[in-house]
C-alpha cells in the first residue's frame, strides 16, 4: 500500500457532512418525537368523543406505529436510489417530505370537524413521514461514516445520534412549555397544532445546511469504478446489488444488524416515544410533568453519546455494544419499578437508569451497522437491516408495552419486553465483526492528516487493524 492509497480526509468538507447530517438529522426525529409527546391529545381528538380512553390512547400509539410501517419501503427504495445516484441527493428529499408531512399535520383537520376522513388522513401524513425516515438514518450514517477518519469513526457518527435524541428533546422542551403557559383547553383547541407548524420553517433551515454538503470520497470512487467495470468482468462486484442480489450476498450481515436494531430501538423508543404515555396513563402523572420528566433525562443522555461513541474507538464497538445490551437485562426492571415508586426523584432516577443502555445502544449504531456492508451496497444494506428493524420492534415498542400493560395489568410488562429484546441484543453482538480504528469494506484506509498517511504506510505490515491483501481485494479497482 502506498500513500495515494490513503485518503486524507478534508476537514472543511468533514465538517460540512458533520453540520449538514446532524442539524437534518435533529430536524427529522424533532418531527417523529413531537407526535409521543402529544400522541394522549392526538387521540382525544381524532376518534370519536364516545371511544374509551385507553382505546384512544391505543389508536394514538398505533397511528404512531404507522409511520414505521412506511420505513421499509423507505430504506429499500430510497437505499437503492442512494446508492445510485447519490447520498447527499436523498438525503435533501427525506428532509423535505418529513418537514411537508409534519406540517402537514398542523393543518389537519380533527374528527369533529372531518369526522372518519381525518384519522385516515392522519395514516396518510404519517405513512409519507416514515417513508422519509426510512432513507434518513440509513443515509446519514452512510454519509458521515464514509467521510470520517478510520480512528475516530465511533465519535464523529455517534453524533448523528446526538442529534436524534436532541430533536427528541427540542420536540419534549416545546410541548411542555406549550403545556405550562398554556390552559388544556387551548391546547387541545389550537396550540398543539404549534410543534408541526414550525416544521416547516426548521426545515428550510435544515435543507439549506443539507445542500451546502458533497457526495462522500467513497461513494465518488465506486461509482467511478462501477462505471469502468461496467465494460468488464468486474460489474458484478463493484456495481450497487439489487435487493435481491443484495439479501442473497449480505443475509448474515443483514440479520446481525436486524437483531442489533431490534434491540437497541425497543429501549430506545422505551426512553422516548413511550415514555411520556407510559408516565400519564399508567402511573397517572399530568401531562405537563410526563413531559418534563423526560427532558433533563434525554438531555443528558444526548450529551453523554459521543463519550460512548469515543469510548468505541478506544476500546472497540462490540465492548461497547455488550455494555449496551448487558446493562438494558441488569437495568429495566429496577428502572420500572423506581417509577412505579411515583416520586418525581425516583421516577427521573428509573429514567436515568433506562437511558444508560440506550446510551451504549445507539451511540455505535451509526459506525457498527455501515461497517457490514462495502460502499457499493452500503445505503441498500442499511435501508434493509435498520428499517425493518425498526418497523417491526422500534416504532411497534410503545403500542406493544402499552398493550402488554393493559393485557397483564402489570406496570413491570414493558421492563420484561426490554429485557427479553436486549438478550437478543447480546447473542447480535457475538456475531459482530470488530470494525473500530478499521476501514469500511470496500474503502482503502481513512486518516485524518498528510503525517496519518505517511505513518499508516509505514506501519501496514505490524498494523493489527490493517489486512492489506483484504483492502486491495474489496476496495474499486482503480489501485
Amino acid at each position: 500500500m502506498k500513500v495515494g492509497d490513503v485518503n486524507v480526509v478534508d476537514d472543511s468538507m468533514l465538517k460540512k457532512a458533520i453540520g449538514g447530517t446532524v442539524v437534518g438529522n435533529l430536524m427529522e426525529w424533532y418531527d417523529v418525537g413531537v407526535y409521543g409527546y402529544l400522541a394522549v391529545i392526538i387521540g382525544e381528538l381524532f376518534m370519536p368523543a364516545t371511544l374509551d380512553p385507553a382505546l384512544k390512547t391505543l389508536f394514538s400509539l398505533g397511528i404512531f406505529a404507522v409511520t414505521f410501517v412506511a420505513r421499509p419501503l423507505g430504506g429499500v427504495i430510497l437505499g437503492q436510489l442512494g446508492d445510485r445516484v447519490g447520498r447527499q441527493k436523498i438525503l435533501v428529499f427525506t428532509l423535505l417530505m418529513m418537514a411537508l408531512a409534519t406540517f402537514g399535520i398542523g393543518i389537519l383537520p380533527d374528527y369533529s370537524a372531518w369526522g372518519i376522513a381525518a384519522p385516515i388522513l392522519l395514516v396518510v401524513l404519517k405513512l409519507i413521514q416514515g417513508f422519509s425516515t426510512g432513507g434518513e438514518y440509513a443515509g446519514a450514517t452512510t454519509f458521515i461514516t464514509e467521510y470520517a477518519p478510520d480512528k475516530r469513526r465511533g465519535y464523529y457518527a455517534s453524533l448523528l445520534d446526538l442529534g436524534s435524541y436532541m430533536g427528541f428533546a427540542v420536540g419534549a422542551a416545546f410541548v411542555s412549555i406549550l403545556q405550562l403557559t398554556l390552559t388544556e383547553d387551548v391546547m387541545e383547541g389550537f396550540a398543539w397544532r404549534i410543534p408541526f407548524l414550525v416544521a416547516l420553517p426548521l426545515g428550510v433551515i435544515a435543507l439549506w445546511f443539507r445542500t451546502k454538503i458533497e457526495d462522500t470520497p467513497a461513494f465518488k470512487e465506486a461509482q467511478e469504478a462501477a462505471n469502468r467495470a461496467s465494460e468488464d468482468a468486474k460489474s458484478s462486484a463493484d456495481a450497487p446489488k439489487g435487493v435481491i442480489d443484495l439479501v442473497k450476498a449480505y443475509w448474515r450481515e443483514l440479520l446481525t444488524g436486524f437483531v442489533l436494531v431490534s434491540a437497541a430501538n425497543t429501549a430506545g423508543y422505551a426512553l422516548t416515544s413511550y415514555m411520556p404515555t407510559y408516565l400519564t396513563q399508567t402511573l397517572k402523572y399530568d401531562p405537563v410533568h410526563g413531559n418534563l420528566l423526560t427532558l433533563p433525562i434525554l438531555v443528558g443522555m444526548s450529551l453523554c453519546i459521543p463519550l460512548a461513541g469515543h469510548l468505541s474507538d478506544k476500546i472497540g464497538r462490540r465492548r461497547v455494544l455488550f455494555i449496551g445490551s448487558v446493562s438494558a437485562v441488569l437495568l429495566a426492571t429496577p428502572a420500572f419499578l423506581f417509577m412505579m415508586h411515583g416520586a418525581i426523584w425516583s421516577t427521573l432516577l428509573g429514567l436515568a437508569l433506562l437511558a444508560i443502555p440506550v446510551t451504549f445502544y445507539v451511540s455505535n449504531l451509526a459506525s457498527s451497522l455501515p461497517a457490514l456492508f462495502p460502499t457499493s451496497s452500503r445505503y441498500g444494506g442499511m435501508g434493509i437491516s435498520y428499517n425493518f428493524a425498526v418497523a417491526i420492534f422500534g416504532g411497534f415498542a410503545p403500542f406493544i408495552m402499552q398493550a402488554l400493560v393493559t393485557m397483564s395489568g402489570s406496570s413491570l410488562a414493558p421492563a420484561f419486553w426490554v429485557m427479553g429484546m436486549s438478550v437478543a441484543g447480546f447473542i447480535a453482538v457475538c456475531f459482530l465483526k470488530e470494525s473500530a480504528r478499521k476501514p469500511l469494506p470496500g474503502s482503502m484506509p481513512s486518516v485524518a492528516t498528510d503525517a496519518e498517511a505517511v505513518e499508516l504506510v509505514k506501519t501496514q505490515d505490524e498494523n493489527p487493524d490493517l489486512d492489506v491483501d483484504s483492502l486491495f481485494d474489496e476496495a474499486p479497482a482503480n489501485h
